[in-house]
């Protein structure tokens, strides 16, 4: 090897081991988390402040680390555009538009006061008011995926007020780059926004004519790198194209999941992003560890920890104020409160611009960015205490009722399966009544708004209590089929002529069962409680049938 192929090689190596350290030590906080039974991203952050107090964060500033932070953000809202289709979009916009306008109003708008009373310029409590009142997108959404909550009432709100936050952010990055330049503020947003709409439409034009034609053709090659690359080339083209017109890069991700969330190929590039986007996510928080000051850490962490529980005691109380105001319960509003009750990865940018950074003095602005990055640390224990408080909430008094007492459909256990039947059922009009006997499901499942009763379904006398009599279905969702087996006699004893729509894990060996009321679905594929759900539907619509012939006979 001659000594110009041993100086690049010696190069490149140089360029790429930050990111072989951060990768090797991720792992090693992900496992060290899962023991300790944390949410990754504290150890993650954990791991990023660790290393600035070994005084190795120089080791670590250079672009490489940089781009790889940014894609893990742009996956990340690429895999949330997935899950929000144009339709959806419409359906969720007076979430959007409305409870997320609302959520910055009382929250931005409560800290710009405090940011006024304290004695700040009128410019520095607005924009540190308005970034405060902004949540953590890549947290947050990490929290809901960890809890399969996407399709439940909170989880939806949640992510629908985290897609306003982010347009409310790149307007506040449009007025923080015009202080100091003698640009006129007004036509600066216009232009923002005209950009921003210009990309939905384009998103929109993309989805209807040319995503299922362009993944056809990818498809027929049957070629898994093509595939891979086109899934990565997707999610990473759409933030560069909107980076390209001064937008966030994250709105164009978000855009390009949302020009795929009605094509039938979008299992197949969400299965193609998810190890990239957890991979890269990784990144991101460890970085958000190494941008702490180790000797304003040390030295004011005193300051530091109470500014970051004033700041998530005050972020949840504005919250939960937004949500009543919203008219939604107060279990809801507590928990959606938590969830949101952290600082942003946007307010990190934000106060890192040097024209920010000039209305705030250098200590206060180090205890400030300290003190959003704990905050986005305590956001899993402090959203499981939200969630907790709410399934207090929720029980009520010993001899309250819950919905579903006279609903046509009871739908058994609701683990994955079963919530997801639940919300078809639910986005249906269909009513439903959920036993759980699981102690945690139940609980999650209460304080996550479904109508659930604990009830220990192995117990002969539950079955006359629950009322199943006066069922039309029985959904079993968990694929056991010893489980099966022995409520199966049971249902038929009280209920001999109640459909039983029964999950099973896998067709290749069918279960024998002596039911010939039984119908098997298979959820061994992902799209297995769609199909389950389905029967339900066909069920119901067979009865209503029936019902019309019956009064027309009459």
């Amino acid at each position: 090897m001659d000594h110009g192929t041993a100086a690049d090689a010696h190069s490149v190596v140089s360029v790429i081991q930050p990111a072989i350290i951060l990768l090797g030590l991720g792992i090693l906080a992900a496992l060290g988390a899962k023991m300790c039974r944390l949410n990754p991203i504290v150890g993650y952050i954990a791991v990023g402040l660790a290393l600035a107090f070994a005084g190795q964060s120089a080791m670590f500033d250079g672009p490489v680390v940089a781009a790889l932070a940014e894609a893990g953000i742009m996956f990340l809202l690429f895999n949330l555009g997935l899950h929000f289709s144009i339709s959806r979009i419409r359906e969720e916009a007076a979430n959007i538009f409305g409870f997320g306008t609302l959520q910055m109003i009382i929250a931005g708008g409560g800290f710009t006061g405090l940011g006024l009373l304290a004695g700040l310029p009128p410019m520095a409590a607005v924009l540190g008011g308005c970034a405060l009142g902004l949540s953590s997108t890549a947290v947050v959404i990490g929290v809901i995926r960890t809890r399969e909550q996407e399709d439940c009432p909170v989880g939806r709100a949640a992510q629908s007020i985290l897609i306003f936050q982010d347009i409310a952010a790149i307007m506040l990055l449009v007025v923080a780059g015009s202080l100091g330049t003698g640009e006129a503020l007004g036509g600066s947003l216009a232009i923002a926004a005209l950009k921003a709409a210009a990309s939905l439409a384009v998103a929109v034009l993309f989805a209807r004519y040319l995503t299922e034609p362009l993944f056809r053709i990818i498809t027929r090659i049957d070629s898994s790198e093509v595939l891979t690359a086109s899934a990565l080339f997707l999610a990473l083209a759409a933030g560069w194209l909107t980076g390209m017109i001064g937008l966030s890069l994250t709105l164009g991700a978000f855009l390009g999941g949302v020009a795929l969330a009605d094509s039938r190929y979008r299992l197949l590039v969400q299965t193609e992003i998810e190890a990239f986007r957890g991979l890269f996510l990784g990144f991101f928080f460890m970085t958000v560890g190494l941008s702490l000051d180790p000797d304003v850490v040390a030295g004011q962490w005193h300051w530091i920890l109470a500014a970051a529980l004033s700041l998530v005691a005050l972020k949840c109380t504005f919250n939960i104020l937004a949500g009543l105001t919203n008219r939604w319960s107060v279990p809801g509003s507590v928990q959606l409160g938590f969830l949101l009750g952290q600082g942003s990865e946007f307010a990190l940018v934000l106060f890192s611009l040097p024209a920010v950074s000039a209305l705030y003095g250098s200590d206060a602005l180090a205890i400030a960015v300290s003190a959003i990055a704990v905050s986005l640390a305590l956001t899993p224990p402090i959203s499981n205490l939200g969630r907790t408080i709410a399934g207090k909430l929720r029980q009520g008094p010993a001899d309250s009722k819950l919905s579903g007492d006279d609903a046509p459909i009871l739908i058994l256990n609701l683990a994955e399966t079963g919530r997801r039947v639940a919300d078809i059922l639910g986005e249906s009009d269909v009513a439903y009544m959920a036993i759980e006997s699981d102690r945690e499901r139940f609980e999650t499942a209460l304080a996550d708004g479904y109508p659930v009763h604990f009830v220990p379904i192995g117990d002969p006398r539950s079955w006359q209590v629950i009322g199943v009599a006066k069922r039309l279905a029985v959904v079993v969702t968990q694929g056991n089929m010893d489980k099966v087996r022995e409520i199966s006699p049971l249902i038929r004893d009280h209920a001999p002529g109640l459909v039983r729509i029964i999950a099973v894990d896998g067709m290749d060996h069918p279960p024998e069962l002596d039911d010939d009321q039984a119908i098997m679905v298979d959820v061994a594929d992902t799209d297995g409680a769609d199909r389950l759900a389905d029967e339900v539907l066909g069920v119901l619509g067979k009865q209503r049938r029936l019902e019309i012939w019956d009064a027309e006979a009459a």
